[in-house]
């Protein structure tokens, strides 16, 4: 199970998202186990698509 510091929550207004390292992210091909500080500056959030 992740730490909370490693998980991140999307600050972005009426987002909320919540990226956990455990799952990864499908839509933008990141793989199970990444931490968020890992993620490309290129990573957007897949609900709002704001970026990291």
């Amino acid at each position: 199970m992740a730490e909370p510091e490693n998980i991140y929550q999307c600050q972005k207004v009426n987002c909320g998202y919540i990226y956990n390292p455990d799952k990864g992210d499908r839509k933008g091909k990141i793989t199970k186990g990444t931490d968020f500080k890992d993620l490309p500056e290129t990573w957007k959030c897949p609900v709002c698509g704001g970026g990291k």
